[in-house]
């Protein structure tokens, strides 16, 4: 653990160190963020605030866990792998996106077919390379193998958990203390387990989150965009199959759940009422806006319910 948090360290002082550069350099290149115009009109104020901030955070896990995780064990190269290859893909999301001059990036269908190919690269290879193909059902000591059925599952894990966190990075810090608390709950469980590079790893995302939370509290001077939000999304479902506690995940990612199911609910009720709204707005944190709550007291209340339901989770994983 001293070494996990060491790495942590490094990881922070990578990205705090990367931070104020990046900024700069997005301001020059007009890598501004683009607010839609249906969204809460006290976020037109954040017109044109810098984003693509995930690439000082996977580019400072990337340093980091090359220099001093890797060789440890090649396994952590899956976790990795995910975060490069989504991050690459949030990139280009957020430059075209900035390019058209529209909140949209890419279209749906290319987004989400580059995700699910690199969900099925990493399930493939922690079932085929790895050799995983089992899950922990909370309070049953014995593993739950599945076999074949283990590379769908978890594809499935690392779209959705990428998507969720995507949808929940629409208010300053809020994605980012969530991620942090998921992954230092992870990074707990894959220490109780023995797993010291994926602890490692895992506490090493979470040093990289807190540099750019520097940047990202309000008002913020960086936003993650899908660079950093699609990246961490693939990295924690990859650690939670990793460490055999899946089904853990919504428990400890409860507030990606929520936000989740929130736009899916609004969605399927606007569908069927023929167009009446279950939430005042979508995702979840911008019902609560509506509501009256600002921005900050909507943040900081669902980092509470992230810190409680993390550790609801951490005590399951321990019986």
């Amino acid at each position: 653990m001293s070494y996990a948090l060491a790495i942590a360290t490094v990881a922070f002082g990578i990205a705090f160190i990367a931070g104020f550069p990046a900024i700069r350099v997005l301001r020059r290149l007009g890598i501004g963020k683009q607010i839609r115009s249906e969204g809460p009109e006290t976020h037109q104020q954040k017109m044109g605030t810098p984003t693509m901030g995930g690439i000082v955070v996977w580019g400072s896990v990337f340093i980091s866990t090359a220099a001093f995780n890797v060789l440890n064990n090649p396994s952590i190269i899956v976790p990795l792998g995910a975060t490069a290859a989504t991050g690459l893909l949030g990139s280009l999301d957020d430059v075209l996106g900035i390019r058209g001059h529209t909140a949209e990036g890419l279209t749906v269908r290319i987004k989400f077919g580059g995700l699910t190919a690199i969900a099925l690269a990493c399930a493939a290879a922690i079932y085929w390379i790895l050799g995983l193909d089992y899950l922990f059902v909370p309070t049953v000591t014995e593993r739950l193998h599945i076999g074949p059925w283990y590379i769908p599952l978890a594809a499935l894990a690392i779209v959705a958990t990428a998507n969720a966190v995507n949808l929940t990075d629409g208010l300053d810090s809020l994605a980012g203390v969530c991620a942090a608390v998921a992954f230092a709950c992870y990074g707990i469980i894959a220490h109780l387990q023995g797993q010291s590079p994926l602890a490692t790893f895992c506490f090493t995302v979470v040093g990289a989150l807190l540099a750019f939370l520097w940047f990202n509290a309000y008002p913020a001077d960086l936003f993650m965009g899908d660079t950093g939000a699609l990246s961490l999304g693939a990295a924690l479902a990859a650690v939670a199959l990793m460490t055999g506690h899946l089904l853990l995940l919504p428990i400890i990612g409860f507030v990606f759940v929520a936000e989740a199911a929130s736009v899916i609910l609004q969605v399927a009720f606007f569908k069927l009422t023929g167009g009446r709204r279950l939430f005042r707005m979508s995702p979840l944190h911008h019902h609560f806006e509506m509501l009256g709550w600002s921005e900050t007291h909507v943040a900081q209340r669902f980092w509470l319910v992230s810190m409680l339901t993390g550790m609801v989770g951490i005590a399951l994983a321990l019986i």
